[in-house]
């Protein structure tokens, strides 16, 4: 597909601001919560009840919005994906009740749901050099879990809980308006895709069946569980096993973690690229693996500074595993397969957050993010027996 640099590069930015938004907007909502259980007369299970379902709605779209970017073009996608963010956000902020609020939730992940695999798809049109490209999107979603939740607790504590989330709405409006006008009208890749035929049960074991697929969604859930588990429980981790940190100095390192991913993501991308996908996501589990022992085992704050600085880098394996998935598939079934691989490992690793946490009530923190250092330790050994026995997985 010929394309200018500058218009690819334009796209990226533009495509990379979309999932900032679209991310951040469901980021908004877990510094609030306290004050929507006070606000709607809520329990913490209730309002988790309906985050729950925002995210499994989100999952669930991942395989039609990529069955529809290749009937219909990605662009359609990722404009309808924003404003249904920017809708779901908004009509949150205006919940009367938590039925209501959880109904809305569900709307936002809809929306949201319907951005992510077509966005991946286009980059992978327009780029050759794909992991680059899919860092950088990856990345845009890292700043967003640096700078939503920050900000959404402030404007929550100061101006109260709806006027935060609607906030997500405001910051959303511009960058679909910015699609709009910069985002190409790049023909479908498969607009003779047969709906129906797409959501035949022995077409999708076919395509999962694939030894190069499979092998990837092995390694996909390895290490999405890992951030199931990161993200829902890592400050709480500091918080319980490290000394001397208090929840406003946890949310502080989470953020730096974030932030640090942020900038680690493309440079994983553009490794994968230069040299290989697989030794870009072992360089990644490998840094994680440390980067959790240190936190797990060395008291201090030397060592509390130096492991959440090498699990942030660390923790920049999103490109590199996007990537490799878009490299099984050809031009015609990328969205579509895409959707498909990631629903299917999202909802895979889903658990981790309430098996880690279980872990460590009842057995302790050492022994629940070492079953996170144990996953990722599988599968760097898959990494390994495919490099070893040069298997062309």
């Amino acid at each position: 597909m010929s394309a200018s640099v500058e218009s690819r590069r334009t796209v990226l930015a533009v495509v990379a601001g979309g999932n900032f938004t679209q991310l951040g907007a469901r980021f908004l909502l877990s510094p609030v919560v306290p004050f929507v259980i006070a606000d709607l007369d809520a329990s913490e299970s209730t309002v988790g009840l309906a985050l729950t379902l925002m995210w499994a709605t989100y999952a669930l779209f991942q395989f039609p919005s990529g069955v529809l970017a290749d009937r219909f073009g990605e662009r359609r996608l990722l404009l309808t994906g924003l404003a249904g963010a920017a809708l779901g956000t908004g009509l949150i902020a205006l919940a009367p009740s938590l039925p209501v609020y959880a109904l809305f939730t569900v709307v936002l992940g809809a929306g949201a749901g319907l951005f992510f695999s077509p966005a991946s798809a286009l980059l992978s049109r327009l780029f050759d050099e794909s992991g680059g490209a899919l860092g950088a999107l990856t990345a845009g979603g890292a700043l967003a879990g640096v700078a939503y939740p920050a900000v959404g607790g402030y404007l929550g504590e100061t101006f109260g809980w709806r006027p935060a989330v609607a906030a997500g709405t405001l910051v959303t409006l511009p960058v679909l308006a910015a699609s709009a006008v910069l985002l190409p009208r790049v023909t479908p890749a498969n607009p003779e895709r047969s709906l129906r035929a797409a959501a035949d049960l022995g077409t999708l074991r076919s395509l999962l069946a694939r030894p190069s697929v499979a092998y990837t969604t092995l390694v996909a859930i390895a290490v999405s569980f890992t951030f199931q588990a990161f993200s829902s429980l890592f400050p709480t981790f500091l918080v319980q096993h490290r000394a001397g940190i208090d929840p406003a100095a946890a949310g502080l390192v989470f953020g730096a973690v974030f932030g640090l991913s942020s900038l680690a993501q493309p440079l994983a991308g553009r490794l994968s690229d230069r040299v290989s996908r697989d030794l870009a996501i072992a360089a990644s589990v490998t840094l994680t693996i440390t980067g959790l022992s240190v936190l797990l085992l060395v008291p201090g704050r030397p060592a509390l500074a130096a492991g959440a600085a090498v699990l942030g880098v660390g923790i920049s394996w999103p490109g590199p595993i996007q990537a490799r998935f878009m490299d099984q598939f050809s031009d015609a079934e990328r969205g579509y397969g895409f959707g498909l691989v990631r629903t299917v490992y999202m909802f895979s690793a889903a658990p981790g957050s309430v098996v880690v946490g279980t872990l460590a009530e009842r057995a302790g923190w050492v022994v629940a993010f070492g079953s996170v250092v144990a996953v990722l330790c599988v599968c760097l050994t898959l990494l390994a027996v495919n490099a070893v026995f040069s298997l062309d997985l």
